[in-house]
Parts: C-alpha cells; sequence; structure tokens
C-alpha cells in the first residue's frame, strides 16, 4: 500500500506531477531531510522541525516550495500572499525548474529553522 504522500504526489496530473516528483527527490536526497504526512501535506522535516512543503497553488495550479518559516526569510521570489507565517516560491512546470534557488531557499530555511 502507497504512503499518503507516494498517493499524493501519483495523483497529480502532468506536468505538474514529474515536477513535484523531481523536486522531492531532489529535496531528500541532496538535504537529508526526512518527509512526513502533516496537516494532509507532504512536510520535509529536520530534526523534528518542518522546514518546507510542495503543494499545487489552487488558482495558479502551479507548483510551489513552501517554506514554514518563510517570514523571516526574504529572497525574490518568494510569496507571501495571506500567510502569516509561511512564503511560497512558485514554480513553472513548463519551464526548466530553478534548482540554483530551489537550493538556496531549502538551505536558508534549514538554517533559519534550526537556529530557533
Amino acid at each position: 500500500m502507497l504512503k499518503p504522500a507516494d498517493q499524493y504526489f501519483d495523483h497529480l496530473e502532468e506536468p505538474n506531477r514529474s515536477c513535484m516528483q523531481f523536486l522531492r527527490e531532489r529535496i531528500l536526497s541532496k538535504f537529508g531531510l526526512t518527509e512526513n504526512w502533516q496537516y494532509g501535506m507532504p512536510f520535509f522535516t529536520s530534526k523534528g522541525k518542518r522546514i518546507c512543503y510542495l503543494w499545487v497553488h489552487k488558482k495558479l495550479k502551479q507548483p510551489y516550495l513552501g517554506i514554514v518559516e518563510g517570514k523571516l526569510i526574504e529572497y525574490p521570489g518568494l510569496i507571501r500572499e495571506n500567510r502569516a507565517r509561511m512564503k511560497i516560491f512558485l514554480i513553472d512546470p513548463m519551464k526548466d525548474i530553478p534548482l540554483l534557488d530551489i537550493d538556496r531557499l531549502v538551505k536558508l530555511a534549514l538554517a533559519t529553522t534550526l537556529s530557533q
């Protein structure tokens, strides 16, 4: 039986599915984070603290990387919308994934969260 996170990613439509699965694998392998299913979505954690998550924007239908402590991070392209704590980084699945931005954001999120 598939884990809830596996089911979530498998049920996404293309091109979002491929984009999100790639991001998931990159975050897990490059940063050594653990994936947990919390609040009905896949979160990536370190030392028991939520660092980031992957989701699809409801209105724009685009994948995004959500940064849990985004309010503490300033980075080009990071959007607050109506969130008090978290910010998101939209990803266009029809273009090349901005790997440098993704890597920098995850590193910033890790450093910010674990320093608290």
